[in-house]
């Protein structure tokens, strides 16, 4: 019986203008798709998919959300054939390179006037990781960025923050302010009773050290809770 499938075309046979390299240099980066974006990391694709088609199937197993992406680790990667340990590496370290970026132009913005600024400083941070962190953020008397700092990590179902840790870090570095910040992976930004708690007894000793607790942010990827929005500090 004849075999009447069509040979797929490789990626070296595609008309100029659609091959992503030979698409950006002539019509410039920002006409390329995430999946062109993505081929040109990995270089090539697999027998049965060109470079191209591999990055569109495996982005749309993510709803093309690149923040979902960047949450995949080398395992996630690996169920797709052509994507070995070397290629899942890449595209790791391209989307870690995107996020330090956006994390850099929000510290470079570093006066902190509303409980937004706060989580573009920690949304970059915060966004991927699987489990909770609880970080505070350092501020001079004229509410300037002095520093981050990571408290603690906890499991998926919490974390734990040291009340003397956090006034220790705040008085090496001569902060007259902070705001205080964990994650909730679980995508509720909704602040829980020990959250709450923790909140008060936090103020209440920051206040005998004359420290002011300025904000508790809850952030979510693409949300986030503010204590200082909702009146409660």
């Amino acid at each position: 019986m004849q075999n009447t499938e069509k040979p797929r075309l490789s990626i070296n046979k595609w008309a100029e203008e659609d091959r992503p390299r030979e698409k950006m240099l002539s019509k410039g980066i920002n006409a390329l798709s995430d999946a062109e974006l993505l081929a040109i990391l990995i270089g090539s694709g697999n027998k049965d998919e060109s470079a191209v088609e591999l990055m569109r199937r495996m982005l749309s197993t993510c709803d093309n959300n690149l923040n979902e992406l960047g949450k995949w680790n080398s395992a996630d990667f690996s169920v797709f054939n052509g994507i070995g340990p070397a290629k899942a590496t890449t595209i790791m370290a391209a989307l870690e390179l995107g996020k330090r970026r956006k994390l850099q132009e929000a510290k470079e913005r570093s006066v902190i006037l509303s409980s937004r600024d706060a989580y573009n400083i920690f949304h970059p941070i915060l966004c991927d990781a699987p489990q909770e962190e609880f970080w505070i953020l350092l501020l001079n008397q004229a509410s300037k960025v002095i520093k981050t700092v990571k408290i603690s990590t906890g499991g998926i179902d919490g974390t734990y923050a040291d009340v003397r840790t956090i006034l220790r870090e705040a008085l090496l570095e001569r902060a007259t302010s902070i705001i205080l910040c964990h994650n909730h992976p679980s995508g509720n930004p909704e602040p829980s009773i020990n959250d709450k708690r923790l909140t008060s007894a936090i103020q209440q000793a920051a206040k005998t050290m004359n420290i002011n607790l300025v904000d508790h942010i809850v952030v979510c990827d693409g949300t986030y809770f503010s204590f200082g929005d909702k009146g409660l500090i």
